[in-house]
């Protein structure tokens, strides 16, 4: 007996070593503000993708974009704020938060996925911003613009510049993110006035508003609220990694759905009315063409325009790969965050040369989104009935870590949590399929309110003493 005993404690510890720590942050070391979390969330959206996001949904026509925009922006970071709530109650970052639903080893599965999608975010904003430096070193040197011959070189050199912009600004952690949004948002704020005036401008808004994309490229509002809820729920799996260095309940709440809500509609709209705008122009519409850089150029908006979107490149990638970084933590506990946040960078750098050489940059954003938006509405579905509603807010912070303790489950997986989450996708799949369902309202919401309900009854069916015996303890504060 006494030795059975001693090799379940050496099996346990080397277990937990190798989990690592679920450490919290304390209260009093916590020293991000309403405006730090109100910055940070605006700049995770003031960004070249958000205006590149607006400028694919203008395919809706004005009308029906701004309204699925407003919309499944509420929905979708109302969901941000109570994801962000979890951070700031338990100290614990997003993918460790995970281990209480999916198991101390099933979170491995959002974890993965949260590497991937953040380092996919991370370079799209990179290709973006340098398409604008390619046109930048166009205007000063000459250079072949990209989408002309010999115009990968320029763009090939961007992506070289924004990646040593990106390792700066994640150079010591959270303390960096902090001083790069508190900076740049200031920047962003000033030049994106500028930038809007330019636009209204160029273009007045009684042509944009009367403007209809033609018949064959026109988008449903059904596709558009997918693509949309793709984009703002990528943000809902990272909102921890954030709110766990406030102190303040409204830093984590208030100021994070206001300043996700702030630059969503503030860039999306740019971006869809500059799109719109460069169509009525040009009286010709393409997609592909959506991009900030490209708008911007044809729209003769100048270099400075492009140093903006530079600019906000780097400050929305300070997040992605913050959030990236702390996922990859959650998998490999050896690795320190500073470690972990170079080795995302390099690998962002890396996928970002895709588009230059397989294919058509629309095509592999569209369909990235869609595998976000099949794989991540689940997820945030499960983590949010897991927390908010089976456990009543109180997780037992430690047995993060323990072997055999509350949240192990099977073999440190929760079976029915990974369960849900294949059962959500596959609804996606399958929602995407009916076009009733398909071109109105979209897929993702549907797909989550399905795995929601399935993980909520299944775990009060199959392990209710699991969920009573979490209840019963308040969590340590």
């Amino acid at each position: 007996m006494a030795q059975e005993i001693k090799t379940t404690t050496t099996t346990q510890t080397k277990a937990t070593a190798t989990l690592g720590r679920a450490a919290a942050v304390p209260r009093d070391r916590r020293h991000m503000s309403n405006w730090d979390l109100f910055a940070t969330w605006i700049g995770a959206n003031a960004n070249n993708g958000t205006w590149y996001i607006g400028g694919v949904i203008a395919a809706c026509g004005l009308l029906t974009a701004s309204t699925t925009l407003i919309i499944v922006g509420v929905v979708s970071y109302t969901l941000l704020a109570l994801a962000s709530y979890m951070g700031y109650h338990t100290g614990l970052p997003a993918m460790t938060l995970t281990r209480a639903a999916f198991g101390v080893r099933g979170s491995y599965l959002p974890s993965i996925i949260n590497v991937i999608q953040f380092i996919g975010w991370a370079a799209v904003n990179t290709f973006i911003a340098a398409t604008s430096i390619s046109y930048i070193f166009g205007d000063l040197f000459g250079w072949p613009l990209y989408g002309k011959p010999g115009g990968n070189f320029g763009l090939i050199i961007g992506i070289l510049i924004m990646s040593v912009l990106h390792l700066l600004s994640i150079s010591v952690g959270e303390r960096s993110v902090r001083l790069i949004e508190r900076v740049g948002i200031v920047l962003v704020i000033v030049f994106v006035l500028w930038e809007s005036v330019v636009v209204f401008r160029t273009v007045p808004f009684s042509a944009i508003a009367s403007w209809q994309p033609p018949q064959h490229l026109k988008m449903s509002s059904g596709v558009a609220a997918d693509t949309l809820a793709a984009f703002n729920l990528a943000w809902v799996t990272a909102a921890a990694d954030f709110s766990r260095f406030t102190a303040k309940k409204s830093a984590a709440t208030t100021a994070s759905f206001f300043g996700a809500n702030i630059g969503l509609f503030w860039f999306a709209f740019i971006g869809l009315f500059a799109t719109i705008g460069t169509a009525v122009t040009l009286q010709h519409f393409d997609p592909n063409n959506s991009d900030p850089s490209t708008v911007a150029a044809k729209l003769g908006l100048g270099v400075l325009a492009l140093l903006v979107i530079v600019l906000t490149s780097t400050t929305a990638n300070a997040v992605n790969l913050m959030s990236a970084g702390s996922a990859l933590t959650n998998l490999c506990a050896k690795l320190s965050l500073n470690v972990s946040l170079w080795l995302v960078t390099l690998a962002a750098t890396v996928v970002t040369f895709i588009p230059v050489y397989l294919a058509s940059f629309l095509d592999v954003f569209e369909a990235f989104l869609d595998g976000i938006g099949m794989f991540l509405g689940p997820e945030i579905a499960v983590f949010l009935v897991d927390f908010f509603w089976l456990r009543n807010r109180q997780y037992r912070l430690s047995e993060f870590t323990k072997v055999q303790g509350a949240y192990w489950y099977h073999h440190g997986i929760n079976w029915i949590a990974v369960a849900s989450w294949v059962f959500g996708v596959a609804a996606y799949w399958g929602l995407k399929q009916w076009p009733l369902i398909a071109n109105s309202v979209g897929a993702t919401f549907i797909a989550m309110l399905l795995t929601a309900v399935i993980y909520g009854l299944g775990m009060l069916w199959l392990r209710p003493a699991a969920v009573r015996s979490t209840k019963a303890q308040a969590i340590n504060k």
